[in-house]
């Protein structure tokens, strides 16, 4: 996987060197020529100097052609930009975007930017996020063997009910967001566009839940 990270905190250089430990392709960009002493010397990707919301930097970096992009500056409003840019102009498929004040988290989601918070914690979930492709594993159950995961609708559900995905004892949806507000479903609720869905998951039945949403 291609990734670029803007922002070399504490976050930024822990998950860049995450990323590169675990074989992805990582691009880096500050605007400190400072910050990537941070990298050491075994970094083997690729350093940016520059604003990671200005297109000339972000084009430098090959935003065109990567699969996910990290914004973990120490700005919500250049995260968002950032996020936003990548989102809407270049179509990135995987963004996500530190976030300081969890009251936004929902206006994030609803632009299709996932986010990250605490940098421990978050330098683990964003590379989780970007394994874990599609599906947002957002709570680990009891011993590790249910999930409970976070999707936007993708377009193949979009009109379907709820007991289109459901499988006893396998994978169950629990709650969906719908225009910023959560609700319990029933079996017959049926999905709209931009819905998100909370569902618990077998840890075994994630690769046929995978199937059901077309994320294989």
């Amino acid at each position: 996987m291609k990734v670029i990270v803007v922002g070399l905190g504490r976050l930024g250089i822990g998950l860049a060197m995450n990323l590169v430990k675990r074989g992805h392709q990582v691009t880096v960009i500050d605007s400190d020529p400072e910050a990537f002493k941070g990298l050491g010397m075994n970094f083997t990707g690729l350093k940016v100097t520059g604003i990671g919301f200005d297109r000339d930097v972000l084009n430098e970096a090959g935003i065109d052609k990567v699969d996910a992009i990290v914004s973990c500056t120490a700005s919500d409003a250049a995260n968002a930009v950032i996020g936003r840019i990548a989102k809407n102009i270049y179509r990135v498929p995987h963004v996500i975007a530190r976030l300081y004040d969890p009251r936004k988290a929902n206006i994030y989601h609803r632009l299709g930017i996932q986010t990250i918070s605490t940098t421990t914690w978050g330098i683990e979930r964003a590379t989780e996020i970007l394994s874990y492709n599609h599906l947002d594993r957002v709570y680990e159950i009891g011993n590790g063997n249910v999930d409970l995961v976070r999707i936007e609708v993708t377009p193949m559900l979009i009109g379907k009910r709820v007991n289109d995905i459901m499988v006893i004892g396998e994978i169950h949806v629990v709650a969906i967001t719908r225009n910023e507000k959560t609700f319990m479903p029933t079996s017959g609720t049926v999905f709209e566009a931009e819905d998100i869905l909370y569902l618990s998951v077998m840890l075994s039945a994630t690769k046929k839940l995978r199937y059901m949403l077309d994320l294989s």
